[in-house]
């Protein structure tokens, strides 16, 4: 591995450390954000921008990590920002969030998968290779 990506998977390695060595999971229950409704309201109403960036920053990983929490944040941005606000925002942030995932497979965990998954791949590695981004299903 190069050593952008060594470093890129420490620092991944440290949030995640710190996330549950602080007890950061705690927070993010359904009973955890029922009991604090009340305070969460009234901070969005004074400070909505850094709520909104604060929720982005707390779902952006959640697709990468397929946790509980992407279930708990989903639910708490309809409840925090109203339906039609946090359908936008959620579904947003779950598509960047899941693109960063797939850009993470692709790029820094491609030798890992490759080595693992590769023989099924071959097909459709070569069709990738022949027609390039005009693949049709059919020749897979």
């Amino acid at each position: 591995m190069k050593v952008s990506r060594i470093q890129l998977l420490l620092l991944i390695a440290v949030l995640v450390a710190a996330f549950f060595i602080f007890g950061l999971q705690q927070y993010l229950t359904l009973e955890a954000l029922k009991s604090k409704q009340a305070v969460i309201d009234s901070f969005r109403i004074t400070n909505p921008r850094w709520l909104l960036s604060s929720m982005v920053w707390c779902m952006l990983p959640s697709p990468a990590c397929r946790c509980l929490a992407a279930a708990v944040l989903t639910l708490a941005g309809g409840a925090v920002f109203g339906l039609f606000w946090g359908t936008v925002i959620v579904s947003f942030v779950s598509t960047i969030g899941a693109t960063l995932a797939f850009l993470a497979a692709r790029f820094l965990f491609r030798d890992a998968v490759k080595s693992r998954f590769g023989h099924f791949c071959k097909r459709s590695t070569k069709a990738l290779t022949v027609t390039g981004p005009f693949i049709c299903l059919r020749c897979v």
